[in-house]
């Protein structure tokens, strides 16, 4: 009799938790899509140690360091979880300077000494060299900017920036929750956006991207290269003449999801792989459904970022120039890199420190 009721409660527990996984509603919707083939860690991608000496220079219990830009006075500038914009001297100390009040990632100087942020709960800001915050951007074509992730600048004044997701705000689901939620379900949410500051005018110039994120104009200022996140590549958008508005692919097939994205020297631009590619989203592409099953798990059982440092830097032709690894995490989830002298700069997700490594062209 009592093995019978034990039966029936495991029966019944079962029915239920299956119910769960199949009906339970969850805020993802996911789309259909064919992920491309991951070679992983071989041939350009070969693993390798070039990133594992980093030095960290720790930010005294600050997290996130998500972006970099260098100002005039030759400080470097960065970017924090709780809002605080910094930056570290020529002597290695850090100051204070402004809080957003909001998220701030995608940082840029403009030739007036503003710096120029892609606040990722505010829209697109202008901070003065004074400090003063004011707000460029925060809707486009009526929809609210509600993920502003990475932005520059033209010598003409314009302003290009990326909004990742229309749909899954960062202030309701923070930036790293809503980034997951967006790439899980793969609909297309994100856009890039070209701003006038002389007419105020904003426009999307490209839409329906899975993860818009890092964000940079091509040395000859021809076209915006943007990274698409969910879809591990990068993509550049002609700006001028009868080209304006064509789409190229420049790199595919990435072994990671692409974050920031900044031009460095010798025509070469630089951007972090935040995690490698997750080996279920790839294998349930295609399977909308059970992609939804997998949102309804528990969130420790849900793929998420790994805690793997990369940073590339590949040319106009999206040629691999450098491929720098640390696979055992000592400064991971690296979001981009900075070119600063013989320094190069990395920012990070969810670090507490930021990275420099020296001579990386030796």
């Amino acid at each position: 009799m009592i093995n019978k009721v034990i039966k029936k409660i495991i029966a019944g527990t079962t029915l239920i938790l299956l119910g769960y996984l199949v009906f339970w509603p969850v805020d993802v919707d996911p789309v259909a899509w064919q992920s491309p083939e991951n070679s992983g860690y071989t041939g350009i991608f070969s693993q390798n140690q070039h990133l594992s000496q980093i030095k960290r220079i720790d930010l005294n219990g600050d997290i996130g360091p998500e972006d970099l830009a260098l100002g005039a006075d030759n400080n470097v500038y960065f970017s924090l979880l709780n809002g605080d914009i910094k930056f570290i001297d020529a002597k290695g100390q850090i100051h204070s300077w402004v809080n957003t009040g909001g998220r701030p990632l995608g940082i840029e100087f403009d030739g007036q000494g503003n710096l120029l942020v892609a606040d990722a709960f505010k829209g697109l800001l202008s901070i003065s060299p004074q400090g003063d915050i004011s707000t460029l951007v925060n809707s486009v074509e009526g929809i609210a900017v509600n993920y502003a992730d990475d932005v520059d600048i033209a010598s003409n004044g314009n302003i290009y920036f990326s909004d990742a997701s229309s749909k899954f705000f960062a202030k309701k689901y923070g930036t790293y929750g809503a980034s997951l939620l967006d790439i899980n379900e793969h609909g297309g949410h994100g856009r890039i956006i070209e701003y006038n500051p002389n007419t105020k005018i904003s426009i999307v110039i490209a839409r329906d991207i899975n993860f818009a994120n890092g964000v940079a104009l091509s040395h000859d200022e021809q076209y915006v290269l943007f990274n698409e996140t969910g879809s591990y590549r990068i993509l550049r958008l002609a700006l001028n003449g009868d080209k304006r508005g064509k789409v190229e692919v420049v790199i595919d097939s990435l072994p990671g999801f692409p974050d920031n994205l900044a031009r460095g020297s010798n025509g070469l631009y630089w951007f972090g792989l935040v995690s490698p590619r997750s080996k279920s989203l790839d294998m349930l592409s295609d399977s909308p459904r059970l992609r939804k099953v997998i949102q309804r798990l528990p969130e420790f059982m849900r793929p998420k970022a790994q805690h793997y440092g990369h940073i590339v830097a590949i040319n106009d032709s999206g040629e691999i120039v450098f491929n720098l690894q640390d696979p055992l995490g000592i400064y991971g989830q690296t979001t981009g890199a900075l070119e600063v002298g013989d320094k190069l700069y990395v920012s990070s997700l969810h670090e507490t420190a930021l990275g420099v490594i020296t001579n990386v062209n030796e």
